[in-house]
């Protein structure tokens, strides 16, 4: 009796070792690496906007990168954490996109999305 009592506590806690440690979910959910970020800014029309300045805030540390939008409204953003999460949205003349979220959540190595200026 005295031996189950020590032996349940021990197999419980080398039990959720092995899950938490060695589970591959785990390790699918740190989500390591980089990613590129990339899109389109766009006025009401769906017409590309050149010039608009396009944000990317990183939401813990608030540090905040950005990219000026090219002649077709391209935007692209290197080396992006995908364990970090980010907010994205574009300015131009008053006008303002949604803030969209990238979020280390997303497995996908490249987040494209479009920016419509309102």
């Amino acid at each position: 009796m005295r031996l189950a009592a020590l032996a349940a506590p021990a197999l419980g806690i080398f039990l959720i070792g092995l899950f938490t440690t060695f589970n591959p979910l785990n390790a699918r959910a740190q989500n390591l690496g980089e990613r590129t970020v990339t899109g389109t800014v766009v006025d009401s029309a769906t017409n590309p906007v050149q010039g608009a300045t396009v944000f990317l805030k990183n939401q813990k540390s608030k540090t905040i990168r950005s990219y000026t939008s090219t002649a077709n409204g391209h935007f692209y953003f290197a080396q992006v954490n995908k364990a970090e999460d980010f907010d994205l949205w574009s300015e131009k003349d008053g006008k303002k996109s949604e803030v969209k979220t990238v979020s280390s959540w997303d497995e996908r190595a490249q987040f494209v999305t479009e920016l419509r200026l309102k």
